[in-house]
């Protein structure tokens, strides 16, 4: 891992510290996180009830949201929890969007550890403490750690980064991920800048091994049942097999998404022209 850049508005850390304020180093992070023997990361899904959530775990674990939590929050968080702030290259969607007090604003000042402004890219911009309204807020920067193991023309979700960072790091806890499908819904998008199948394929293979918590999500593998019914057939042939049917759907879905794409464009071309048919006076609204 590359050494970390400096922040703006930092200070020095505590060796164990209580909050988030001027943490930048590894080490400093070890030693905040490591002072829970359990972390919760806690996905913007509508699959999440943070009410039934936290009544699953102790009181004495460290529940981290993201960005934008009122997505999920309807009333203040009492327990112990951070905020993920993602940088971004114009520097935290909340800070630019004007947002930072409504999103504070769901975490009760008592339990509030403070903010981790993350960095995942060399174009993202960091944000300082003031750029929070004084709430307490640390630098992590994980560029390096995703250039090692991400696919290169995509960029890993904040959850998935800290979940590998925390993994990778060793840090003794037990880390529990809430929400963390990948699914679309009516309400919010699935971002094609991430990777979602890479990641769903780590944190799967992570859960199986034992190294992390899927909160309420089954890890039966079908295919691994059928090996272990017929062991007489290479697994080998089971995965190649699953491979080879799984990309012939996808070439069948490609073609669909063609074909509604030249659709798509058909109608287009007939909205601009009907655009292009009113009056001047109204092209002007």
């Amino acid at each position: 891992m590359a050494d970390f850049m400096d922040f703006p508005g930092d200070h020095d850390a505590a060796s164990v510290a209580a909050t988030t304020s001027g943490l930048t180093s590894e080490q400093d992070w070890r030693a905040f996180f490591s002072r829970f023997p359990r972390i919760i990361l806690v996905a913007n899904s509508e699959q999440v009830d943070v009410p039934a959530l936290q009544r699953a775990y102790p009181a004495d674990s460290l529940f981290v949201f993201f960005n934008k939590a009122y997505k999920i929050l309807r009333q203040p968080f009492t327990g112990h929890c951070i905020l993920v702030s993602r940088a971004q290259p114009r520097g935290a969607n909340i800070v630019y969007r004007g947002e930072v007090d409504q999103v504070l604003g769901l975490f009760a000042p008592s339990t509030f550890c403070g903010i981790a402004n993350i960095r995942l890219a060399d174009t993202e911009t960091p944000n300082t403490q003031a750029d929070y309204g004084g709430a307490a807020t640390g630098h992590l920067d994980l560029t390096e750690l995703c250039r090692d193991i991400y696919p290169a023309d995509k960029l890993p979700t904040s959850g998935f980064a800290l979940a590998y960072w925390l993994l990778e790091q060793r840090v003794p806890v037990e880390v529990v991920l809430a929400g963390f499908s990948a699914k679309r819904s009516e309400t919010w998008r699935v971002v094609a800048v991430h990777d979602w199948t890479f990641e769903q394929v780590c944190l799967k293979v992570f859960a199986q091994a034992g190294k992390l918590s899927l909160h309420e999500a089954g890890l039966a593998n079908p295919y691994a049942k059928l090996a272990a019914r017929f062991p007489e057939i290479p697994p080998g042939d089971i995965s190649f097999t699953v491979a080879d049917v799984l990309s012939q759907r996808l070439g069948n879905t490609d073609a669909q998404v063609d074909k509604l794409i030249s659709l798509t464009g058909v109608l287009k071309s007939a909205d601009l022209f009907l655009r292009n048919l009113r009056p001047s006076f109204l092209k002007k609204r």
